[in-house]
């Protein structure tokens, strides 16, 4: 068993038992919460916890939940679990302060993957200067146009609308994503964002 506990958040029953259910055969403490509001109540008396939210929920949202806790002062390392078309409101969750995002459908294995990264922040919330001096030398390594489609993903957007913005095709942000991607060493979509707002990298 594992010394932090896995707190869920979805407004779906079957959802957030099936969920518990499995993380618990895979050694992870958990606590259920049926909703955001629920929860948000409840967030003063986490200990060392890690928060696993759905994005779109009724009442309040994923994102508004983290805005929540942020406003209060309250520092529990959160991962959204959002649909593929919810990315750029995954983004604004990341910017919030969630550390991590899923897309659905997932794998298992990607979910306790997370949270296991996610635990590292109980132990280190924030970047520490070493690693973000190395994020901050990666992004100098980006042509200029790869700068404008990262502060274009930051932003949330899809690819569509930086192809259209920047007047180039959708295959050619691909490309470009890639080689950002390549460039700054990111395991994953969520893991360039966070490493781009570590840096305090950004849309103008």
């Amino acid at each position: 068993m594992t010394d932090f506990t896995v707190h869920i958040v979805d407004d779906e029953e079957a959802v957030r038992k099936s969920l518990a259910f499995m993380l618990t055969m895979n050694g992870f403490a958990v606590k259920i919460h049926q909703s955001a509001g629920a929860f948000s109540a409840f967030a003063p008396s986490v200990r060392n916890g890690i928060l696993v939210t759905d994005l779109r929920m009724p009442e309040m949202s994923g994102v508004d939940l983290l805005r929540n806790l942020g406003d209060r002062k309250i520092k529990i390392p959160s991962i959204v679990i959002t649909g593929h078309g919810d990315v750029p409101m995954a983004v604004e969750a990341m910017k919030a302060g969630a550390v991590d995002f899923i897309e659905k459908p997932f794998e298992n294995s990607v979910i306790i993957e997370a949270i296991e990264r996610a635990s590292e922040h109980l132990a280190v919330p924030e970047a520490d200067a070493e690693e973000v001096v190395d994020i901050q030398a990666r992004l100098q390594t980006l042509s200029g146009r790869e700068r404008q489609v990262l502060s274009a993903v930051v932003a949330g957007l899809p690819n569509k609308s930086i192809a259209y913005d920047l007047d180039i095709s959708p295959r050619t942000v691909e490309v470009h994503r890639a080689n950002v991607m390549t460039k700054m060493k990111a395991k994953s979509l969520a893991h360039l964002v966070r490493m781009a707002l570590a840096a305090g990298f950004g849309p103008p």
